[in-house]
């Protein structure tokens, strides 16, 4: 893993160029109006859940998996660092609330929303943008707007920065424990072999 600065800057300023928030939002608009299928992750969190649950996006970015899981009569709230991306989310997917936040330093009750979450998802490579060894954090910060027993679960791509083991290192550390792990959003058994990783967390 590439360590930072004494004060990490996120992963995005140097691994993405500029106009890149841009070129995201374009891209899935495109993708949806092609009608692919953007909704996989979110009906893997339907599954987990109960009708009508409180379910937190944390770094959503324009909103495909949060503005699917209300579709589904969910309560939802979407959390991205990036303005430009909840800019998108409100115009593309309204319903939801969509806040701009640090997931870092997050503390969504002192933005006006009180009260913990059914479940937590993470999709979309979000562990691997954000600042380097912040992950405990992160995570920490996450548990703390889950309900006890409730899943937080992440997925990224394991050749980008983040190695599992790093990883799992962050969990402890953030007092939760993996309590089951998939090799793809489609339920497919995680093996060594496998590039993604899909994490399905508990509070230790």
């Amino acid at each position: 893993m590439t360590h930072g600065q004494s004060t990490p800057r996120p992963r995005w300023i140097t691994d993405t160029q500029p106009g890149h928030s841009q070129w995201y939002i374009e891209r899935f608009r495109e993708m949806a109006a092609e009608g692919d299928d953007l909704a996989g992750e979110g009906r893997f969190i339907d599954a987990m859940v109960r009708p009508g649950s409180r379910i937190l996006d944390a770094g959503c970015g324009p909103g495909r998996v949060g503005a699917y899981l209300h579709s589904v009569g969910h309560d939802v709230v979407g959390v991205d660092v990036d303005p430009a991306l909840i800019e998108a989310a409100e115009q593309d997917h309204p319903g939801p609330r969509w806040l701009v936040d640090d997931l870092s330093e997050l503390d969504l009750p002192a933005r006006g929303v009180d009260g913990q979450f059914d479940a937590i998802v993470c999709a979309g490579n979000v562990l691997v943008f954000v600042a380097p060894e912040t992950e405990a954090r992160v995570l920490s910060r996450l548990a703390a707007h889950l309900k006890d027993d409730a899943p937080l679960v992440i997925g990224f791509h394991t050749d980008r920065h983040l190695s599992l083991d790093d990883f799992d290192q962050a969990v402890a550390q953030a007092g939760l424990r993996v309590d089951l792990r998939l090799g793809t959003w489609d339920i497919r058994p995680w093996t060594p072999q496998s590039d993604w990783a899909v994490s399905v967390l508990r509070k230790a």
